[in-house]
């Protein structure tokens, strides 16, 4: 474990005091603390203030929290941050077990999550282990609960080719595939991330898991409170996590339209498309493989050996950087991306990363599903920005998330077409001088043509 873990920022004091249920205070309202997406929105706001959640602890906080009170009412928060008792008796019973706290201020928060989730990585995480480790990449494999003994030995066969090919095996611990792969790549001596939804501070206290997570083969981390129990819910939204981990993702097995499996690899396929997502090719595959095979999945090549999934990961993730159905918003590597609203790359000896604008304006090549629907949101942004908005209210008016907004918004930045201005942070169309028309009408007349 880090060294860097054993004490908690002020950051990450304050958010918990926000967000967290801290188990002490079971009788406290629930309803008080922050949902993630009202911290989310409260973040947003910090971020436009120039200001952090630890200055909600500091002697003066009375005129931020007063400031903050359109976005969550400020008699609730003072409730939320009144609970420093129950936090420091939260803090020791953590610190008893070698549960660390990280918050999405931190450093050491894990850089993958953060860049590839954004305002959607969780605000805390909890672990026990090597936090490193969930930096490392590496494979990641789900699948039902229920299975039958032969998808087990399967499943423990690919944990296996992990340990031998040195990669990180990524799971969500639950029984059937999760635990299967997990426990096959421990025994074969590798390292594994298990991505818990319930339950981290019993399973760390196994004795079966205390030793590989004092050796550093094995860390566990979760979003939800250590001494949460499961929840459905739960299962469902950790599953990005899981994915955000991982360079590549193997679904062993699937119910059809339901289920936790189902709904986070078909959130990859037609969303995040975080890494490529392969199915299991091997035996009765069923209808809810051939289904996610339909939405993109990939077919697993089945490697023998470390070399033969070495190279299965590395041309899954040069194949899935050009899918004819991703968003062409910008062009992105599968590992983190710059800050900058330009993600373009340029090396020129890999063929797929020419810049998207020559894919775009080919007239050789037919529109992509994902062309048409920005062309029709760029005429609609470029109408409504003839006044400044900022990316919420560009997300609300439009009925998408504002990390789609975001995009949607930094594209046409980059391309000259919006301007961004600071304090706070909004969006406008781009005027060329004083002497001219807003460069919306020319923008605007080629978009409708």
């Amino acid at each position: 474990m880090s060294p860097t873990h054993t004490s908690l920022s002020t950051n990450t004091q304050a958010i918990l005091l926000l967000t967290a249920p801290l188990i002490a205070g079971r009788e406290e309202r629930s309803s008080d603390l922050l949902t993630a997406g009202e911290y989310r929105r409260l973040a947003r706001h910090l971020r436009e203030q120039q200001r952090q959640p630890a200055d909600f602890l500091l002697p003066e906080a009375s005129d931020l929290i007063n400031d903050c009170r359109l976005v969550v009412d400020a008699e609730r928060m003072n409730r939320l941050l009144a609970r420093g008792f129950l936090l420091s008796q939260a803090v020791e019973r953590w610190r008893a077990r070698a549960i660390w706290v990280v918050s999405r201020a931190d450093a050491d928060y894990p850089r993958r999550i953060k860049m590839r989730l954004k305002d959607d990585a969780p605000a805390i995480l909890y672990g026990c282990g090597d936090a490193d480790l969930l930096d490392a990449g590496g494979l990641a494999v789900v699948g039902s609960r229920n299975v039958d003994d032969a998808l087990v030995e399967y499943t423990e066969g690919i944990g296996r080719l992990a340990a031998k090919a040195r990669r990180m095996l990524i799971s969500g611990g639950a029984r059937g595939i999760d635990q299967a792969a997990m426990r096959g790549a421990l025994e074969g001596g590798g390292r594994v991330a298990g991505v818990l939804a319930d339950s981290l501070e019993k399973t760390a206290m196994t004795r079966e898991h205390r030793n590989l997570l004092m050796d550093g083969q094995l860390v566990l981390v979760s979003p939800y409170d250590p001494g949460a129990g499961f929840n459905v819910g739960n299962a469902m939204q950790r599953n990005k996590l899981i994915y955000a981990l991982a360079d590549a993702a193997l679904v062993v097995s699937s119910d059809l339209n339901k289920g936790g499996t189902w709904a986070g690899a078909v959130e990859q396929l037609e969303k995040l498309r975080l890494v490529p997502i392969y199915i299991r090719s091997t035996g009765e595959t069923g209808q809810s493989l051939d289904a996610l095979r339909n939405l993109g999945a990939m077919d697993w090549p089945n490697p023998e050996d470390a070399d033969g999934l070495e190279a299965a990961l590395s041309v899954a993730v040069s194949t899935y950087a050009i899918p004819q159905t991703q968003d062409l918003l910008s062009v992105r590597e599968p590992e983190v991306q710059p800050a900058t609203p330009n993600t373009e790359c340029t090396e020129p000896a890999s063929p797929q990363k020419a810049p998207i604008e020559q894919t775009v304006s080919n007239a050789d090549l037919p529109l992509s599903p994902a062309d048409e629907l920005f062309a029709a949101v760029r005429t609609i942004l470029l109408r409504i920005l003839a006044i400044p908005k900022k990316e919420a209210e560009v997300a609300a008016e439009l009925h998408v998330s504002t990390g789609q907004a975001k995009e949607w918004l930094q594209r046409l930045v980059a391309d000259g077409l919006l301007e961004k201005r600071m304090k706070p942070v909004s969006y406008v169309v781009r005027q060329v001088d004083l002497f001219e028309q807003p460069s919306v009408n020319a923008d605007q007349m080629d978009a409708d043509a």
